[in-house]
């Protein structure tokens, strides 16, 4: 950090480089969101009086469909981050592309599907179909769900693997051992994220007996990742004087 800036004024300028991204905002309603679900749940479980109940309903109902509104157009970045995937020409592991690829794909299709399903939402024009195209939404992803924990599992295999092949008394082989500590972990924690997501399509689907309560904590864990990954991502580190 730069010694001619407060610590207070850096901080307010990283939270609004995050505050400013999409992705940033988005996760900050989803978690708002899920929590509001499971508070639902809770308050309905305990026989609290509506009045109480509400306000939650609201907040789990409109920022559902706001983040609908600010995911408008976003499955074209999912198509186009597929295409680049299998035309990159740095070399990458054949089963981490296919996987990455059907990733992208699976949540681009439930994206685009969702933004069909959102002129029914709002009003803008009923359809009679919209709840097939929701549900095959959910398939969709779930099916990018999958194939990113698949990924996270066999990345976290051949971190494994490379980890065997290093020397940790060299120079270099002490830092390429920090270099996998620091992958696994963040695979382990995209791998955690993932897991808590593929709970809320299993649910929608009817795949398993899964309550609100459950879907509202994994929600919330996966948002609260997602914003911490996103703060990272936004962070602006200065070289040090």
């Amino acid at each position: 950090m730069s010694p001619n800036v407060p610590p207070s004024h850096s901080s307010l300028a990283h939270f609004l480089r995050f505050i400013a991204t999409t992705a940033g905002r988005d996760k900050i309603l989803r978690t708002l969101q899920y929590f509001s679900r499971f508070c639902c749940w809770y308050l309905y479980r305990t026989k609290k009086p509506h009045s109480i109940i509400h306000p939650f309903e609201v907040i789990r109902r409109e920022f559902k469909i706001t983040r609908k509104i600010l995911r408008v157009g976003n499955f074209v970045e999912k198509f186009y981050a597929a295409s680049s995937t299998m035309k990159r020409k740095s070399p990458m592991d054949p089963v981490l592309c296919y996987l990455t690829v059907v990733g992208h794909l699976g949540y681009g299709s439930y994206l685009a599907l969702d933004t069909i399903t959102l002129m029914d939402i709002i009003g803008v024009r009923k359809m009679t179909i919209a709840k097939s195209l929701q549900r095959l939404a959910y398939h969709a992803w779930m099916a990018g769900l999958t194939c990113n924990a698949v990924a996270s599992i066999y990345s976290l295999w051949k971190l494994q693997q490379r980890e065997k092949t290093v020397n940790r008394k060299e120079g270099d082989g002490a830092i390429q051992a920090r270099k996998i500590n620091s992958e696994r972990s963040n695979t382990r924690v995209h791998l955690i994220a993932t897991l808590c997501d593929l709970i809320i399509p299993l649910s929608e689907l009817k795949f398993a007996n899964i309550d609100d309560g459950l879907v509202g904590i994994t929600g919330s864990i996966s948002s609260l990742i997602g914003i911490w990954f996103q703060w990272r991502k936004t962070a602006v580190f200065e070289p040090r004087r």
